[in-house]
């Protein structure tokens, strides 16, 4: 391990529980999913683990709450000031153990800045309202309270900003948390554990505990004293995280998979359009929720769209994620490669076209990397495996349409509902389509990421709940409703 990540991890893998390093028996190994080199080994957490860490949680989370909200919010301003002053460590970090190049690393580590000091904001917001009464001399006032102890299971493709994302709402609510890492990017929370405890933020208001989620992410979910379960993830595990909240009756957040459906009409404009669907879909090597997974072409613009779709392809450059001419790292994982390689092989083998191809690197100290080729594939089916199934990866399928009506049709035959673009330049046609579009979001002559106060959620199988902005806030914290006589 560099000794720089050293100042931030600790030396034997461990849980961060109640600001102290918990070590454990059973470890796993962390790879670098460039080389296949081991980085570190990682602490692989049990039941009992949990239920320290949730017990710790819930220990500290009434003096928490007590502390006022603009004092709860100092300490993520700290917390954001520590993150700010480690960011070329942590990018390093971050691009280490999950592949995306340091360009990207270095966005995300703004990113959980970003979250921490939005959410701080929010130390001097209203928390309730004054309600007219129906009778004299009476009110109704609202309050926020808490939650209690949040669970947030958080993933392998942006393990930064959504520790961030999930953390700097929770405890500005006054809300203590267990977040739960991925097994392939637990680095990064482990790091971020250290420099909560760097910002004074107290014993058990923030712990990270790792492990499998059949083991680990189960016992979060079903113990008793956990009062919110937020999660990012896949929609299989999802649905298992609803099921046994739903036992216990508590809220979740669940932000699921997605396949985002990327519409170019004729009048759009094309070299943009094109730029863009190469980056929205390249991005973290196609490892975003957000991705373009499909785009559909006008007929009349076709062939010009593809030409200009080539020359952004173009310029994506494979190779070492630590260079600053890189623009594309290796795939997280060998699972996650695997995916992706039979998923190309399956839309060749129902007719596919692959139009376009990267390279990959071909240095020796790369040759256990888990690198997948950008490639664009075309004349596909409209059954394709590949325009129903979440990709997760730099494959891009382009699909020719003609009418308006047909490729909203096409863009809302999914089970997914998380984001889509539109590119136009007719104002009608942009509103009348985003209308017509199911899904969360949708971005009009932009791709993400998303804004920190917008809200960032799903429909259909992409999820409920959401996070970011007011919204996202309102998750963490329950109604109280007083009512009030003073009359004498």
């Amino acid at each position: 391990m560099s000794s720089d990540f050293k100042k931030l991890l600790p030396e034997n893998a461990a849980h961060f529980i109640n600001n102290a390093w918990v070590d454990c028996k059973t470890t796993d190994d962390v790879l670098n999913p460039a080389t296949g080199e081991i980085i570190a080994k990682v602490a692989m957490g049990s039941k009992a683990d949990a239920d320290k860490a949730i017990s710790a949680a819930k220990q500290a989370q009434k003096q928490w709450a007590a502390l006022p909200q603009p004092q709860r919010a100092d300490y993520l301003h700290a917390f954001a000031q520590q993150i700010e002053k480690h960011k070329k460590v942590l990018a390093k970090l971050l691009t280490t153990e999950q592949g995306k190049p340091l360009t990207e690393s270095i966005g995300e580590v703004d990113m959980a800045i970003t979250m921490l000091r939005y959410y701080a904001g929010f130390g001097l917001k209203r928390t309730g309202h004054v309600l007219a009464s129906n009778h004299p001399q009476q009110q109704a006032i609202t309050k926020e309270a808490p939650l209690g102890v949040v669970a947030a299971i958080i993933p392998w493709n942006f393990p930064l900003a959504i520790f961030a994302r999930k953390t700097a709402p929770a405890l500005v609510a006054g809300n203590t948390i267990v977040v739960k890492p991925s097994e392939n990017t637990p680095l990064c929370s482990l790091a971020l554990a250290t420099l909560s405890k760097a910002a004074g933020i107290p014993d058990g208001v923030i712990n990270v505990l790792c492990g499998e989620g059949s083991k680990v992410g189960d016992a979060l979910v079903k113990h008793p004293d956990v009062q919110l379960v937020t999660m990012t993830g896949s929609t299989r595990a999802g649905k298992i995280i609803a099921k046994n909240a739903a036992e216990k009756v508590i809220p979740v957040s669940l932000e699921l998979g997605g396949k985002a459906p990327f519409i170019v009409l004729a009048d759009a404009d094309i070299e943009k359009a094109a730029q863009d669907a190469i980056d929205a879909r390249m991005a973290n090597c196609g490892q975003v929720c957000i991705c373009n997974e499909r785009t559909y072409v006008q007929r009349d613009v076709y062939d010009t769209f593809m030409k200009a779709l080539k020359k952004a392809a173009d310029k994506v450059v494979v190779g070492d994620p630590m260079a600053s001419k890189t623009t594309m790292g290796p795939k997280v994982s060998a699972a996650e490669k695997s995916h992706v390689d039979e998923l190309l092989a399956k839309s060749q083998q129902e007719g596919g076209t692959i139009f376009w191809q990267g390279k990959v690197p071909d240095d020796a100290k790369f040759k256990g990397g888990n690198w997948v080729a950008p490639t664009i594939v075309t004349d596909l089916p409209a059954n394709a495996t590949i325009l129903k199934e979440e990709a997760f990866g730099p494959i891009l399928p382009v699909v020719v349409f003609d009418s308006i009506d047909e490729v909203i049709a096409l863009a809302n035959d999914c089970e997914y509902g998380l984001s889509s673009y539109l590119y136009t330049r007719d104002l009608q046609n942009a509103m009348q389509i985003s209308d017509a579009l199911e899904y969360g979001e949708v971005y009009i002559n932009r791709y993400g990421p998303e804004e920190v106060n917008g809200f960032h959620a799903g429909w259909k199988l992409s999820g409920i709940g959401g996070d970011d902005g007011e919204h996202g806030y309102q998750l963490y914290v329950k109604q109280k409703t007083v009512y009030l006589n003073y009359q004498s």
